[in-house]
Protein backbone atom coordinates (compact mmCIF):
# COMPACT_ATOMS: atom_id res chain seq x y z
CA UNK A 1 0.00 0.00 0.00
CA UNK A 2 0.85 3.19 -0.62
CA UNK A 3 2.77 5.93 1.82
CA UNK A 4 2.00 8.74 -0.40
CA UNK A 5 -1.13 9.84 1.42
CA UNK A 6 -1.11 12.67 4.38
CA UNK A 7 -2.81 11.72 7.79
CA UNK A 8 -6.45 12.92 9.01
CA UNK A 9 -7.35 16.26 7.11
CA UNK A 10 -7.93 18.29 10.56
CA UNK A 11 -4.60 17.56 11.95
CA UNK A 12 -3.77 16.04 15.29
CA UNK A 13 -2.23 18.33 17.04
CA UNK A 14 -4.64 18.79 20.28
CA UNK A 15 -6.06 15.17 20.22
CA UNK A 16 -7.54 15.52 23.13
CA UNK A 17 -9.93 19.00 22.45
CA UNK A 18 -10.89 17.29 19.51
CA UNK A 19 -12.32 14.38 21.01
CA UNK A 20 -13.88 16.23 23.88
CA UNK A 21 -16.03 17.82 21.06
CA UNK A 22 -16.80 14.15 19.96
CA UNK A 23 -18.30 12.79 23.03
CA UNK A 24 -21.76 11.64 23.33
CA UNK A 25 -23.48 13.98 25.81
CA UNK A 26 -27.05 13.40 27.77
CA UNK A 27 -29.73 14.65 26.10
CA UNK A 28 -30.91 17.97 28.45
CA UNK A 29 -34.64 17.45 28.75
CA UNK A 30 -37.22 18.54 31.41
CA UNK A 31 -37.70 16.54 34.64
CA UNK A 32 -40.88 14.59 33.22
CA UNK A 33 -39.37 13.73 30.19
CA UNK A 34 -36.04 12.33 31.50
CA UNK A 35 -38.54 10.64 34.11
CA UNK A 36 -40.45 8.88 31.37
CA UNK A 37 -36.65 8.22 29.49
CA UNK A 38 -35.24 6.30 32.71
CA UNK A 39 -38.76 4.62 32.94
CA UNK A 40 -38.49 3.39 29.39
CA UNK A 41 -34.63 2.51 29.85
CA UNK A 42 -35.12 0.76 32.45
CA UNK A 43 -37.81 -1.50 31.31
CA UNK A 44 -36.78 -1.88 28.02
CA UNK A 45 -32.85 -2.88 29.57
CA UNK A 46 -35.06 -5.45 32.15
CA UNK A 47 -37.20 -7.09 28.69
CA UNK A 48 -34.49 -7.58 26.40
CA UNK A 49 -32.42 -8.93 28.96
CA UNK A 50 -35.26 -11.50 30.19
CA UNK A 51 -36.76 -12.22 26.70
CA UNK A 52 -33.81 -11.57 23.73
CA UNK A 53 -34.20 -8.02 21.71
CA UNK A 54 -35.81 -9.90 19.37
CA UNK A 55 -38.90 -10.93 20.99
CA UNK A 56 -39.52 -7.79 22.81
CA UNK A 57 -42.34 -5.95 21.43
CA UNK A 58 -42.82 -2.07 21.59
CA UNK A 59 -46.23 -2.07 23.00
CA UNK A 60 -44.65 -4.81 25.94
CA UNK A 61 -42.02 -1.45 26.55
CA UNK A 62 -44.20 0.82 26.83
CA UNK A 63 -46.58 -1.31 29.11
CA UNK A 64 -43.77 -2.23 31.86
CA UNK A 65 -42.76 1.45 31.72
CA UNK A 66 -46.41 2.83 32.47
CA UNK A 67 -46.08 5.08 29.18
CA UNK A 68 -48.24 5.39 26.23
CA UNK A 69 -47.46 4.17 23.12
CA UNK A 70 -47.41 7.53 21.36
CA UNK A 71 -45.03 8.68 24.01
CA UNK A 72 -42.91 5.89 23.48
CA UNK A 73 -42.87 6.40 19.81
CA UNK A 74 -42.86 9.86 19.28
CA UNK A 75 -39.65 9.72 21.69
CA UNK A 76 -37.53 6.46 20.20
CA UNK A 77 -39.44 5.54 16.79
CA UNK A 78 -38.41 2.02 17.42
CA UNK A 79 -36.59 -0.88 18.74
CA UNK A 80 -32.98 0.78 17.20
CA UNK A 81 -33.95 3.95 18.72
CA UNK A 82 -34.14 2.52 22.16
CA UNK A 83 -31.10 -0.05 21.36
CA UNK A 84 -28.85 3.55 20.69
CA UNK A 85 -30.33 5.47 23.58
CA UNK A 86 -29.78 2.15 26.01
CA UNK A 87 -26.46 2.54 24.52
CA UNK A 88 -25.31 5.71 25.30
CA UNK A 89 -24.45 5.43 28.67
CA UNK A 90 -21.60 2.52 28.11
CA UNK A 91 -20.67 4.56 25.05
CA UNK A 92 -20.07 7.40 27.20
CA UNK A 93 -18.32 5.76 29.95
CA UNK A 94 -15.99 4.03 27.04
CA UNK A 95 -14.86 7.72 25.86
CA UNK A 96 -14.62 8.72 29.64
CA UNK A 97 -11.66 6.49 29.79
CA UNK A 98 -9.81 7.17 26.66
CA UNK A 99 -9.90 10.32 27.55
CA UNK A 100 -9.06 10.53 31.00
CA UNK A 101 -8.20 6.77 32.11
CA UNK A 102 -5.82 5.15 33.29
CA UNK A 103 -2.86 3.83 30.60
CA UNK A 104 -2.68 2.42 27.86
CA UNK A 105 -6.61 3.00 27.39
CA UNK A 106 -6.23 6.36 28.98
CA UNK A 107 -3.17 8.97 27.34
CA UNK A 108 -1.06 8.43 30.52
CA UNK A 109 1.14 11.10 32.12
CA UNK A 110 2.26 13.57 29.67
CA UNK A 111 5.99 12.82 30.28
CA UNK A 112 5.62 9.27 29.63
CA UNK A 113 2.42 8.41 27.58
CA UNK A 114 2.03 4.92 26.05
CA UNK A 115 3.09 4.52 22.91
CA UNK A 116 0.33 4.59 19.78
CA UNK A 117 0.49 0.71 19.25
CA UNK A 118 -0.26 0.13 23.38
CA UNK A 119 -3.52 2.75 22.69
CA UNK A 120 -4.70 1.09 20.08
CA UNK A 121 -4.16 -2.79 21.02
CA UNK A 122 -6.22 -1.40 24.63
CA UNK A 123 -9.00 0.78 22.42
CA UNK A 124 -9.86 -2.60 20.46
CA UNK A 125 -9.88 -4.52 23.33
CA UNK A 126 -12.01 -2.26 25.56
CA UNK A 127 -14.06 -1.93 22.23
CA UNK A 128 -14.86 -5.71 21.86
CA UNK A 129 -15.93 -5.66 25.76
CA UNK A 130 -18.27 -3.30 25.27
CA UNK A 131 -19.75 -4.69 22.05
CA UNK A 132 -19.51 -8.00 23.25
CA UNK A 133 -21.40 -7.66 26.10
CA UNK A 134 -24.19 -5.92 24.63
CA UNK A 135 -24.01 -6.96 20.94
CA UNK A 136 -28.04 -7.56 20.11
CA UNK A 137 -28.36 -4.15 20.89
CA UNK A 138 -25.47 -2.67 19.20
CA UNK A 139 -26.26 -4.40 16.16
CA UNK A 140 -29.82 -3.42 15.74
CA UNK A 141 -28.62 0.11 16.42
CA UNK A 142 -26.31 0.33 13.48
CA UNK A 143 -28.26 -2.01 11.12
CA UNK A 144 -31.69 -0.10 11.75
CA UNK A 145 -30.91 1.45 8.25
CA UNK A 146 -29.08 1.63 6.00
CA UNK A 147 -25.55 3.22 6.88
CA UNK A 148 -26.89 3.71 10.34
CA UNK A 149 -23.77 2.83 12.02
CA UNK A 150 -21.92 5.86 10.45
CA UNK A 151 -24.75 8.62 11.29
CA UNK A 152 -24.47 6.94 14.95
CA UNK A 153 -22.72 10.01 16.94
CA UNK A 154 -20.54 7.46 18.80
CA UNK A 155 -18.87 6.22 15.45
CA UNK A 156 -17.34 9.70 14.83
CA UNK A 157 -16.00 9.71 18.39
CA UNK A 158 -14.22 6.10 18.10
CA UNK A 159 -13.25 6.85 14.35
CA UNK A 160 -11.23 9.98 15.11
CA UNK A 161 -9.73 8.49 18.07
CA UNK A 162 -8.47 5.93 16.22
CA UNK A 163 -7.45 7.75 13.26
CA UNK A 164 -5.44 9.67 15.77
CA UNK A 165 -3.18 6.51 17.08
CA UNK A 166 -2.71 5.45 13.18
CA UNK A 167 -1.25 8.97 12.59
CA UNK A 168 0.74 8.59 15.22
CA UNK A 169 2.11 5.09 14.44
CA UNK A 170 2.40 5.53 9.81
CA UNK A 171 2.05 9.15 9.61
CA UNK A 172 2.19 9.25 6.24
CA UNK A 173 -0.53 6.71 5.64
CA UNK A 174 -4.04 7.57 5.44
CA UNK A 175 -5.34 7.70 8.96
CA UNK A 176 -8.58 8.56 8.07
CA UNK A 177 -9.47 5.92 5.55
CA UNK A 178 -7.10 3.09 7.85
CA UNK A 179 -9.62 3.70 10.79
CA UNK A 180 -12.77 3.44 8.85
CA UNK A 181 -11.48 0.27 7.97
CA UNK A 182 -10.59 -0.81 11.99
CA UNK A 183 -13.38 -0.10 12.77
CA UNK A 184 -15.02 -2.30 9.38
CA UNK A 185 -13.72 -5.35 12.11
CA UNK A 186 -15.89 -4.01 14.89
CA UNK A 187 -19.03 -3.61 13.69
CA UNK A 188 -22.26 -5.45 15.33
CA UNK A 189 -22.72 -7.23 12.31
CA UNK A 190 -19.67 -8.53 11.68
CA UNK A 191 -18.52 -9.65 15.17
CA UNK A 192 -22.44 -11.24 15.32
CA UNK A 193 -21.17 -13.38 12.32
CA UNK A 194 -17.68 -14.43 13.24
CA UNK A 195 -18.40 -14.94 16.63
CA UNK A 196 -21.02 -17.31 16.40
CA UNK A 197 -18.30 -18.99 13.91
CA UNK A 198 -15.19 -18.46 15.78
CA UNK A 199 -15.94 -17.88 19.29
CA UNK A 200 -15.09 -14.77 21.07
CA UNK A 201 -11.56 -15.39 21.85
CA UNK A 202 -10.38 -16.21 18.18
CA UNK A 203 -11.67 -13.13 16.72
CA UNK A 204 -10.25 -11.16 19.25
CA UNK A 205 -6.79 -12.61 18.82
CA UNK A 206 -7.33 -12.47 14.86
CA UNK A 207 -8.11 -8.57 14.80
CA UNK A 208 -5.85 -7.72 16.71
CA UNK A 209 -3.04 -9.58 15.07
CA UNK A 210 -4.14 -8.00 11.92
CA UNK A 211 -3.51 -4.41 13.27
CA UNK A 212 -0.57 -5.88 14.95
CA UNK A 213 1.18 -6.68 11.48
CA UNK A 214 -0.35 -3.10 9.94
CA UNK A 215 1.76 -1.61 12.39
Amino acid sequence: MSDEITGPRSGYASPMTELLGLRTTPPKERADAARNRAAVLDAAARLFAAEGVDAVSMDAIAAAAGVGKGTLFRRFTDKSGLAVALLDERERDLQERILFGPEPLGPGPAQAPPTPVDRLMAFVDAYLDYALDHLDLLRMSETASAGARYRIGAYRFWHRHVAILLAGIRPKRDAEAHAHVVLAALAGEHLHATVAELGTQRVRSATKDVLRSWC
